[in-house]
């Protein structure tokens, strides 16, 4: 019956969530939309159009949807994309058509102002939020939590679907499908078999105590736990009904406590979270349980603890110092770690290495578990201590210092370390700081038998950059499964005549010249003067003209590209900690996070209170949000 309740919920919550949002514009925008419709929509239309209207619409990028204004400003985030791609020279592609200089810069100033115009104030919008089912890894960690149970119940739930962002906890794609009912009614029996009884019967029963007065302690005890708020008494009654009527029946009074647990954990208000949509035409902001909720599952994917459910019952998590106090105390936390499993692993797509990447075992027979295991934890180690530290993000693109075991430093030809604990450890080589000199890196990015100039610069673009190159078309071809020389060519002449063809060039272009300067990495991420018989070629160029050799080199050209970096790994966490994608109205929060960072030196912890602190992680939309867009 609950179930039943929560679907409804659920479809309600669902149902017209994608309705608009009316902005207010400065009082020029009668001008621009003239100056758009009589002078720049024109040029796209000579420009562009070719490859990106309707049906041609290379990358699924449709220019030649934008008829005015509005729909402009209402897709913010992709015209600031047209901006950079426009100034940066890099659209129209090499080979096409070229505006002139004065058109370029015609086509620029015009959406610059465009975006400018825009007026948040007069519309502030945290964004739809359905209700939200824990995911697989939040489901085991908060039964750990709430039961002290070493079990991964939640492993055996179906996979859960990356969302906006390109993370397993947004809520838009944690559908609910029949079989996981039957799946958690399994992990339900589960959990209670595995806790501790000292777990499960917090208040033990004591002759002076009754049973049914000790039960309702227990049950007093876990239910709000368990929902992450306090319980109404006609609620707690539903659940304490079971208690009374198991010991009824002849069970005896473990049973009942145990049934009505059971009960918990199979209602929606333990398995999602949910929020309370208040009524009105208005967001408005979360109360601190809720904020508590958000906060937890944020930066330990669990449930919140003692410390953070005593202050929201004192309604004091939501005062700005004792807020910025806990997210310090979390991040400190050991529960921390589910921050950079879940965030980084994700984000960098390092989880990969336990999955799909494989190197050819047989061609590398010193890539073992155990080193991969190392090359997995690198990263998310490196990550982890940044954010405890508070230490710059640019620490990401470079830095002389990193993290292994002695067989990780063994493999990457470094002094020798002891022991298989990861430690961290001062560098020298300026080609091994940060995620570019990172085997992890160069294994996922790699195929079974060798390097992939194309995928390592693809995955620059599309992680650290946040510039995806578009797909590859139908008709692009392969190259092979190796790196051996073949009529007389080596794999890298061979890919530089792939990427000659005219339909390859534009997305090559971007990407090659950032994998040929990690050449000097090998599949499984060893230093390598040579592939063969011939000397390793690490030279890239880019269509700036800009010209560099090896990783060393190429990380200053990237470091020249921080705030790229920063905007994508801003808009990244944000969209991880409101488990949703961004949308066009949250620029100015993305915009706001980023000053504040820059102000403070880029630090990793910076970003994180930011974040905490933006108003789409402390807001909600209210129930009549709907109506008052179509009041409008």
């Amino acid at each position: 019956m609950l179930w039943a309740k929560q679907k409804s919920i659920v479809k309600s919550t669902v149902i017209g969530v994608l309705a608009g949002l009316c902005l207010t514009v400065s009082a020029g925008a009668a001008d621009l939309n003239q100056q758009f419709t009589k002078e720049v929509r024109p040029l796209f239309e000579k420009y562009c159009f070719n490859c990106h209207k309707a049906d041609r619409a290379k990358g699924g990028v449709d220019l030649a949807k934008f008829n005015d204004l509005s729909s402009v400003i209402h897709d913010a985030r992709g015209w600031e994309v047209v901006i950079r791609l426009l100034r940066e020279r890099e659209m129209p592609p090499e080979g096409k058509k070229q505006p002139s200089q004065a058109e370029r810069e015609a086509m620029i100033a015009w959406a610059r102002e465009a975006l400018g115009s825009i007026d948040f104030n007069t519309v502030k919008d945290p964004g739809r939020k359905v209700a939200h089912r824990l995911n697989r890894a939040e489901y085991n960690n908060t039964v750990r939590d709430l039961f002290g149970v070493s079990i991964k119940p939640g492993d055996s739930f179906p996979a859960d679907g990356g969302g906006g962002g390109g993370f397993d906890n947004n809520a838009d794609t944690l559908f609910t499908p029949p079989i996981l009912m039957e799946k958690y009614l399994e992990a339900a029996d589960a959990v209670l078999k595995a806790a501790a009884p000292e777990k499960i019967f917090v208040v033990p029963t004591l002759s002076r105590i009754s049973q049914r007065t000790t039960a309702i302690k227990n049950l007093e005890y876990h239910l709000p736990r368990a929902f992450r708020r306090p319980v109404e008494q006609d609620e707690f009654a539903k659940y304490f009904l079971l208690y009374e009527k198991t010991v009824k029946e002849g069970g005896t009074y473990e049973d009942g406590v145990k049934l009505a647990l059971k009960a918990m954990l199979v209602s929606p208000n333990f398995l999602f979270r949910i929020e309370d949509e208040k009524p009105g035409q208005e967001a408005h902001p979360l109360n601190d349980h809720e904020l508590a909720s958000r906060l937890s599952y944020f930066l330990w994917s669990s449930m919140p603890d003692e410390e953070l459910r005593s202050l929201a019952l004192r309604n004091k998590l939501s005062e700005p110092a004792i807020l910025q106090a806990q997210v310090k105390r979390m991040l400190a936390d050991k529960k921390s770690r589910a921050f950079a499993e879940n965030f980084a692993g994700q984000w960098l797509g390092i989880n990969r290495l336990k999955t799909t990447a494989e190197p050819d075992r047989g061609k590398y027979p010193m890539y073992t578990d155990s080193l991969r295991d190392a090359m997995y934890e690198e990263p998310l180690v490196f990550f982890q201590d940044l954010v405890r530290r508070n230490g710059s993000l640019i620490n990401l693109l470079d830095a002389d210092y990193t993290f292994v075991n002695e067989e990780l430093a063994k493999h990457y030809g470094m002094p020798v370390v002891n022991g298989k604990e990861l430690q961290k450890i001062s560098l020298k080589d300026k080609n091994r700081g940060g995620l570019f000199g990172m085997g992890g890196i160069h294994v996922l990015t790699s195929y079974p038998q060798r390097t992939s100039p194309v995928l390592r610069g693809k995955w620059v673009l599309e992680e650290v950059l946040g510039t995806p190159a578009p797909p590859p078309p139908p008709n692009a071809g392969g190259l092979p499964a190796d790196e051996k020389k073949r009529e007389g060519l080596t794999f890298r002449q061979r890919l530089e005549k792939h990427r000659s063809k005219p339909e390859c060039a534009s997305c090559h272009n971007k990407m090659d010249p950032i994998g040929f300067g990690l050449e000097n990495f090998d599949a499984i991420g060893r230093w390598r003067d040579k592939i063969g018989e011939e000397k390793v070629d690490a030279t890239g160029e880019f269509s700036s003209g800009v010209k560099f050799t090896g990783p060393a080199e190429l990380k200053k050209v990237l470091l020249g590209q921080k705030d790229q970096f920063i905007h994508n790994l801003t808009e990244k966490m944000l969209a991880y900690a409101l488990g949703r994608g961004l949308e066009f109205y949250d620029v100015p929060s993305v915009k706001k996070i980023k000053s504040e960072l820059a102000k403070q030196d880029f630090r990793a912890e910076a970003l994180v209170m930011e974040i905490v602190k933006s108003y789409p992680f402390q807001h909600r939309r209210g129930s009549d949000w709907q109506e008052k867009v179509a009041s409008k």
